[in-house]
């Protein structure tokens, strides 16, 4: 009997034991899955403390809390106006573990041949930011309208110092934009390394004026070290309710620039979809909108196929843009 017992009492011990080492291979796998499952790198391709920066941070910040265990690091890699980056994002191995930041200068790049990169080599996960151009002039530059800026722009031909993010970005085509609207022109001062500088430029008197998203200006604008004059917008931006759009002005000038979180193509369904849920999640919350209205930025719920969609159309959108800009200066050129 006593030796029955004793079996009886080690077959238990044996069972809870296979149960505790079955518990532990569980959590473990758990533990291991994705995307807790290794260091998730995150090519962003502008410069720390512009737009896209702060917007992608936000998100990875919301991503960690969402998604315990996720080890996001952002890698800032703004050379070529951001087109290495995105390049490289486009030739990464789709397994989840290297996304990136695309912006609307890839709605651009087919048409101007700078590189094979196009939305068609990347499958959204979000945008983190849609932000418009808004006319942005230094604090001390004599103008305080719209008006007044084009008077004075048509007075002095060449001699205005626009910033922009590099020849051919968003911003450079904004400005481009503006002087056939207004038949103006400008002198053009480019920062390849992003908005950020261009913010920099202007406080420190270099540039005059910019049209760029105005989040990258808001302690400045605060500071009244610059000043907006107006915004590409339908609507006015809540954050500025004062400053007009051009479109009430009787410009119906819309530019957007974008950033959205993506993934190169072939990246596994599962994986994507792991993201976008997280994603839609972050950009429905309360504590995620505030942070962006108290940073200047216009909170978007822009998720999965609706980025990819967005950046078709403004790829189509920039396409006739861009081709009628070279139809112009061909028909300059000739005259």
């Amino acid at each position: 009997m006593k030796k029955f017992l004793t079996l009886l009492m080690l077959t238990i011990m044996l069972l809870g034991l296979a149960g505790c080492g079955g518990n532990t291979e569980s959590k473990a796998e758990q533990r291991d899955a994705y995307p807790a499952d290794g260091k998730i790198t995150v090519l962003i391709p502008k410069a720390q403390g512009g737009g896209t920066d702060t917007s992608a941070r936000d998100m990875l910040y919301f991503m960690k809390k969402e998604l315990q265990g996720s080890k996001f690091v952002p890698v800032n890699r703004p050379e070529g106006n951001g087109i290495t980056a995105m390049a490289e994002l486009a030739k990464s191995k789709p397994d989840g573990h290297t996304l990136g930041m695309v912006t609307v200068e890839l709605a651009m790049i087919p048409h101007q041949g700078k590189a094979s990169v196009s939305h068609k080599d990347f499958v959204s996960i979000c945008a983190t930011t849609v932000a418009p151009a808004a006319l942005i002039v230094s604090g001390e530059f004599p103008v305080w309208s719209l008006d007044e800026f084009v008077r004075y722009a048509k007075a002095n031909p060449g001699k205005i110092r626009v910033g922009n993010s590099g020849t051919g970005s968003i911003w450079h085509l904004a400005a481009l934009n503006f002087e056939k609207e207004f038949g103006v022109i400008f002198k053009h001062v480019p920062y390849p390394k992003g908005v950020a500088d261009i913010a920099v430029a202007m406080e420190g008197k270099h540039i005059d004026a910019a049209l760029a998203d105005p989040a990258a200006f808001r302690s400045r604008l605060n500071s009244g070290a610059v000043k907006m004059l107006a915004v590409t917008t339908n609507v006015r931006l809540q954050a500025y309710p004062k400053i007009p759009t051009f479109r009430e002005l009787g410009h119906p000038m819309t530019i957007r620039a974008w950033a959205v979180l993506a993934a190169p193509k072939d990246t596994p369904k599962e994986r994507v979809e792991i993201l976008r849920k997280a994603a839609a999640k972050i950009c429905g919350s309360k504590e995620y909108k505030e942070l962006l209205r108290k940073q200047g930025d216009v909170p978007v719920s822009i998720i999965g196929d609706d980025c990819d969609r967005m950046m078709a159309e403004d790829t189509a959108f920039y396409g006739k843009l861009l081709t009628n800009n070279q139809k112009q200066d061909r028909s300059s050129n000739t005259k």
